[in-house]
């Protein structure tokens, strides 16, 4: 990692930092989260929300509570990594901040990314330490997942790292360009692992800046009428998208044998949730199930 140049960075006014950003949203049932959210990214010039084909109000929320965003409403639910790509398509700043409804942060939080990122001119990605409402601290970022054990918390620094989670990420769109932004074949999990580790492979940077804490709040950004059903699917892409995952990265056969892992562990799931009589993770296991059984071997 280059060392920063010293420069006025300090100097530069709030607003500035704000105008180079444009922070992308994607939401899917998420109406309930755009109150708090609208407050936080009220200062913020350039903000972009990408609806999944939400059966709630999102879209009236969106239009009361962020006015000033461009909305772009997809006619189906496309998944997270095709919703942001419809979103990055239409950046026009330097940097875009992808960020998950469900998260809270402030405007100086968001400059403060930014402003790392102007020191830091050879970062693609950077993201902040995220945590729970009680403030402890979320594994959002470790070396590949894939091959070492996810740790986190004891970055005293800027680190560079090999994966950090996409739920606020901010990425240098210069320095992306090269790399591409998501692969649509992930529906929902590994996109954001995916996107580093190509990151990682072509030797850009990821870095973690510790001093900067966003709030998020883990699986709160989708509401609906039958919550078993969001369990379900939840479980259902999580699935393929190991599979796809392990596959893409490591070769079929490493797929192939995920998949065969993945389906004799499902099933032993389903029945002890089934026995457990917990319909919550019965729901979930079920889906895990179904998207193995769903996927072929060589996907």
């Amino acid at each position: 990692m280059s060392a920063p140049e010293p420069d006025d960075l300090h100097d530069v006014p709030l607003e500035a930092l704000l105008a180079q950003v444009t922070v992308l949203v994607v939401t899917y049932n998420s109406g309930h989260c755009l109150p708090v959210l609208g407050q936080a990214l009220a200062r913020l010039p350039h903000v972009i929300v990408v609806d999944n084909a939400s059966q709630d109000d999102t879209p009236a929320q969106v239009a009361r509570c962020l006015p000033g965003a461009r909305l772009l409403r997809l006619e189906a639910n496309k998944g997270y990594g095709v919703a942001n790509n419809a979103g990055l398509a239409q950046v026009r700043t330097p940097y875009a901040l992808l960020l998950n409804p469900d998260c809270v942060l402030t405007p100086e939080a968001i400059a403060a990314l930014v402003q790392a990122a102007r020191q830091w001119p050879d970062a693609s990605v950077l993201v902040p330490q995220l945590t729970d409402s009680d403030g402890s601290l979320q594994v959002n970022y470790s070396w590949p997942r894939h091959a070492w054990k996810p740790r986190t918390g004891a970055a005293e620094g800027p680190l560079a790292v090999g994966y950090a989670c996409a739920a606020v990420m901010l990425l240098n769109m210069a320095a992306m360009a090269p790399v591409g932004f998501f692969d649509p074949r992930f529906f929902l999990y590994y996109e954001d692992e995916d996107l580093c580790l190509r990151v990682f492979q072509r030797q850009g940077q990821i870095l973690v800046l510790p001093d900067i804490r966003v709030t998020h709040l883990s699986r709160g950004s989708v509401r609906g009428p039958r919550p078993w059903r969001s369990e379900y699917w939840r479980g259902y892409h999580h699935a393929q998208s190991k599979i796809r995952f392990m596959a893409k990265h490591l070769g079929v056969a490493a797929g192939r044998r995920a998949h065969r892992r993945l389906m004799a562990s499902a099933a032993l799931n389903v029945l002890a949730r089934a026995l457990l009589l917990s319909p919550k993770h019965l729901a979930r296991a079920w889906g895990r199930l179904r998207g193995v059984w769903q996927l072929p071997p060589q996907a």
